[in-house]
């Protein structure tokens, strides 16, 4: 053989012996590969698992959780009810802003009109708010803005008297029957007989409206009762005061009176004022400056009789309450509602005050001001009993 053939052999040997060397080693290297590709899985299964474990504390609050933003509309604000109702709305709202429930109320209240009213609706509306309790100032006025704000899906409560319209929730006590209780013990204290007068809040006002119509189904199975007189006090004070002056100068042997709220004062004062030879028995207000009132007056005159029904404030905080449930995914059980519509949650009567008790109804007034209002606000727990359990 000659060199260059020895040559070529021993080449094509060391290729062979390469090729050799080559393919042993990459036969461990394809069966060692499998479990490395496989390792990244068995060890990242556990790491997408991980977020799943961490995910309560990292989630976004669910739907019904809040914070909520809960609007105000007042468009009557001269009165000590309206004012302590306000208050009473910013005590209770803090409870759940605490909580991290609510953020500050987003609250409109001025003296104003129906247009007013839809104002102040339609900017809680712009401030995209998640409830509204409306105190109405009219009884149908406001219906149109109500449903637009029911149809953008907030929740709707009208506090402190009833409106009729659909998807409207109202809170307060029943304001037809509220009226009637007092009617129905000034027609048996004067023995189902005399004259009489009547001071009416405003006219065409959801609760004036509703408390006239009790008034006079009560008076209707009187018929020795005699109304002489209506007229307007505005619910104000000094106006009732002023009208009952007016009666009493009228009718000099008038035999009783009806009125409402803050006019009782004025009413009581302008017969202590007259001191008539006859005093006419008359209805007052569940507020201690009244209660104080009538003790004085029983110093002038031990014959006169008075009766204060308690309107409360409190059905508007007690309402608010209920929204925030509401708001929070609550059912409300509807059988544990009334009203016109079965829309209504009936609020007790916070205070009913005869001469019987007006020692308690005093009491009650222990260190608060003259123009604190016998009131009750429900606590959470305790609406409770409006929500299915």
């Amino acid at each position: 053989m000659s060199t260059k053939s020895k040559k070529l052999v021993l080449l094509v040997t060391v290729m062979i012996t390469i090729a050799s060397m080559i393919a042993a080693c990459g036969s461990p290297a394809t069966a060692t590969q499998a479990p490395a590709t496989q390792a990244p899985a068995a060890t990242e299964a556990p790491a997408t698992e991980m977020p799943a474990t961490e995910m309560p504390a990292t989630e976004a609050p669910a739907a019904g959780e809040g914070p909520f933003t809960i609007g105000i509309s007042n468009p009557f604000i001269s009165s000590e009810y309206r004012t302590q109702m306000i208050a009473e709305l910013q005590e209770v709202n803090k409870e759940y802003m605490d909580k991290g429930i609510t953020t500050d109320l987003v609250i409109e209240s001025a003296d104003t009109d129906v247009a007013g009213q839809i104002q102040q609706l339609q900017n809680l509306m712009a401030k995209n708010v998640d409830a509204i309790l409306v105190n109405p100032g009219d009884v149908s006025g406001l219906n149109a803005t109500l449903q637009e704000a029911v149809d953008k899906g907030i929740i709707v409560i009208s506090v402190d008297q009833e409106l009729n319209v659909p998807n409207v929730y109202n809170v307060g006590i029943d304001q037809k029957e509220w009226a009637k209780t007092s009617a129905k013990w000034l027609a048996d204290k004067l023995g189902g007989k005399g004259n009489i007068v009547e001071i009416e809040g405003f006219p065409g006002h959801p609760a004036n409206v509703a408390r006239m119509e009790g008034v006079d189904e009560v008076f209707k199975d009187y018929p020795d009762i005699k109304v002489l007189a209506k007229d307007t006090g505005k619910w104000d004070e000094a106006t009732g005061q002023q009208v009952m002056s007016n009666f009493l100068a009228s009718y000099p042997n008038l035999d009783g009176y009806w009125t409402q709220d803050g006019m009782a004062i004025g009413a009581l004062q302008a017969v202590m004022a007259a001191n008539p030879a006859k005093w006419p028995q008359g209805v007052g207000e569940g507020r201690c400056q009244y209660l104080k009132l009538w003790q004085e007056a029983l110093t002038m005159n031990p014959d006169f009789d008075s009766i204060a029904v308690a309107n409360h404030p409190g059905v508007s905080p007690t309402g608010l309450r209920i929204a925030v449930n509401m708001l929070q995914g609550k059912k409300v059980d509807t059988s544990k509602l009334g009203g016109a519509n079965g829309l209504s949650f009936v609020i007790p009567l916070a205070a009913v005050i005869t001469k019987d008790n007006l020692d308690e109804g005093l009491a009650m007034c222990d260190g608060k001001p003259d123009a604190y209002l016998l009131d009750n606000i429900m606590t959470d727990e305790e609406v409770q009993q409006y929500f299915v359990q």
